[in-house]
């Protein structure tokens, strides 16, 4: 017994030397311009007799249109934008003309567009101060809905086009009001007949009311009458239009699906998962219901057979990875769906439900990056300085030799609200191919996790926010493979306002700090959003502080009054056209910056708004970000 004993921990010292002496091949390291190289992709649904499939790419530089037939496949260039981001929402429903929306230079005020088959386009918003959204095609496919702010900026109206008729002279489409806005009420679903609106009004971020107008009566019923903090969200009506689908998280931490009956008030819990239901909504003729569940952190969809007693389909074959996106043709025959990875961008997968065949219709990785030089995120965890558990995702750079150490960047979402999830960013591979640990912190106030881990830094941002992502830094240093003493902070539009106070409220945690948008003046930017945002205005103080009734809470917490503090260095990137967080945010934290002799970098893009879309830009952003890191991270 003992010789066999010996001659196992023989072996097993042999294979741990051998495993001790393993060359370990470093990736192939890439540019920016081959991970930007990756084609971002969406469907747009399918064409009216299902041959073809719109799509929006930002494969020529910007999002365009084209669209994909499904037996050639061919791909068809729609329109040929090079300044402005076009991004189609859907044919029509009996011909091939197209919807799309399209902003300028991000400024989010976004206009509906009609493009015919001629590829000539008329702008359906005679109002260019006035921003939309589509909404969707009546059930009879003779009109299209959209909503717009044009009567009183503040509100959205909802509006009817009957579509049957012929635009006038100029390709004109005539327009008539559904539903006037008065009082901030959200328009949600409308039912198959037209009659029926569900709406929501916002309370706060953690509490909201729902409504059902009745069109022909035009009583407005509060439907969701409730005690405590709960959340309504709307889904779609029965076809029959007699009861109403919505989530809630009434009763629960996570958002479950209900059934209304409209005529009784009758409540049933359709489905509920111990995470929140995204969203839930059924095919055109009631066949199939597909739900969509954010379990931690990855997307996870579930598709019922309703003539079956909701028999889950179960579709053999589906490649490795989350699938999102689900649409299912009107006919029911076929369904696309998205599949994705941390390591790999959404493609594109079509599945016909009679042969069970899965097609796979785009390849959007460049062909120039092999996959196996790509990380995979990791789910991790981690205690906060109250104990209270913080998820997390890991990206560890692979070729990390025995005893090597690498620096390492805590990022940070946006929102507040937000939540990283593991969808791919060629920005964050870029960083993390060329040797830098990356950990998403999703810190207390992050959604995805409950509505009571979302509400527990209320009031209180800047600061057990910001502990969070230093016990996220603390647990960095735990990990064998990092530099301790080479750690940042990053992160965009809130993310970017927590950089800001990580340099100036705990100016000695971090070694850097990259700023995408972030908000350094809390009382300006309270003062300044969007007049379209008005409906939300409240929610937002509730959660934040109101600009005046909360102003010294809001100085205090606003870096620009506290720049004298910041030590290490940063860089900020800035759109000049930003509705959110205005330029002069960015200007201003800069200049007190470089009067205190900080290291600063400052690199602002005359045509791009909250978020940068364009690929040049995003190009340059990562590329100055990088040499950056490697000047006062690496010291190289």
């Amino acid at each position: 017994m003992k010789t066999s004993q010996t001659i196992l921990v023989l072996a097993l010292a042999v294979l741990v030397s051998c495993k001790t002496n393993e060359t370990v091949t470093p990736p192939k390291e890439y540019s920016i311009q081959q991970f930007m190289d990756v084609k971002n992709i969406f469907s747009a649904g399918f064409s009216p007799d299902e041959s073809k499939i719109l799509l929006g790419s930002n494969e020529t530089g910007i999002f365009n249109a084209f669209e994909l037939d499904l037996k050639t496949m061919e791909k068809t260039q729609l329109t040929s934008s090079t300044e402005e981001s076009i991004f189609p929402s859907s044919y029509f429903p009996s011909d091939n003309r197209v919807v799309y929306t399209m902003d300028k230079g991000g400024n989010e005020i976004d206009h509906i567009f009609v493009r015919s088959q001629d590829g000539t386009s008329v702008d359906l918003i005679s109002d260019s101060t006035a921003k939309a959204n589509f909404y969707g095609w009546s059930y009879d496919k003779k009109l299209m809905y959209y909503s717009s702010n044009s009567r009183n900026k503040q509100f959205f109206d909802l509006y009817k086009v009957d579509i049957s008729e012929k635009p006038k002279e100029g390709n004109v489409f005539t327009s008539a009001l559904m539903y006037e806005n008065k009082e901030g009420y959200d328009p949600a679903s409308i039912s198959a007949d037209s009659r029926y609106i569900a709406l929501t009004k916002t309370i706060t971020t953690t509490n909201n009311e729902m409504y059902l107008l009745d069109t022909q009566s035009k009583q407005m019923k509060h439907i969701s009458k409730h005690e405590g903090n709960a959340t309504y969200n709307p889904q779609y009506f029965s076809l029959d239009g007699t009861a109403l689908y919505f989530l809630t998280d009434e009763g629960s931490e996570f958002a479950h699906l209900v059934k209304y009956m409209i005529a009784t008030g009758e409540k049933t819990k359709v489905e509920e998962a111990p995470w929140d239901i995204m969203f839930a909504y059924q095919s055109r003729m009631g066949k199939y219901r597909v739900v969509a569940i954010n379990n931690d952190a990855r997307t996870q969809v579930k598709i019922y057979d309703q003539t079956q007693n909701d028999k889950l389909l179960e579709i053999e074959g589906l490649p490795a990875g989350d699938v999102s996106g689900v649409t299912i043709s009107d006919s029911e025959e076929w369904m696309t769906f998205y599949v994705s990875t941390s390591k790999s961008p959404q493609n594109l997968y079509l599945y016909n439900f009679q042969t069970k065949d899965i097609k796979q219709l785009t390849q959007t990785l460049s062909p120039e990056i092999n996959p196996d030089d790509l990380v995979e995120g990791e789910v991790v965890r981690f205690k906060s300085f109250d104990g209270m558990e913080i998820p997390a995702l890991l990206y560890k750079p692979k070729g990390i030799k025995p005893g090597e150490k690498v620096p390492a960047l805590v990022q940070v979402h946006g929102g507040p609200g937000g939540q990283t999830r593991l969808n791919y960013s060629s920005a964050y591979q870029y960083l993390i191919n060329h040797g830098y640990a990356i950990l998403c912190v999703n810190n207390r106030g992050s959604s995805g996790y409950g509505k009571t881990f979302f509400a527990a830094d209320d009031k209180r941002h800047g600061n057990e926010d910001l502990k969070d992502c230093i016990a996220g830094k603390q647990y960095l240093q735990s990990l064998d493979f990092v530099d301790a003493d080479k750690i940042g902070i990053y992160g965009g539009s809130y993310g970017g306002y927590m950089v800001m106070a990580a340099l100036t409220f705990a100016p000695d945690e971090f070694n850097v700090g990259v700023n995408y948008f972030g908000v350094t003046n809390w009382l300006r930017t309270l003062k300044s959003i969007p007049p379209w945002w008005a409906s939300f205005r409240d929610a937002l103080y509730e959660e934040m502080g109101d600009p005046v009734k909360d102003s010294v809470a809001l100085y205090n917490k606003s870096p620009l009054f506290h720049a004298d503090k910041i030590k290490k260095p940063f860089i900020v990137l800035q759109g000049s056209n930003d509705p959110r967080v205005l330029q002069v945010e960015s200007d201003e934290i800069v200049a007190a910056a470089k009067k205190s002799n900080v290291p600063v970098e400052y690199v602002i893009f005359p045509d791009e708004g909250h978020g940068f879309v364009k690929k040049e830009n995003n190009i340059k952003a990562s590329e100055e970000v990088l040499k950056f890191l490697d000047k006062y991270l690496k010291g190289i």
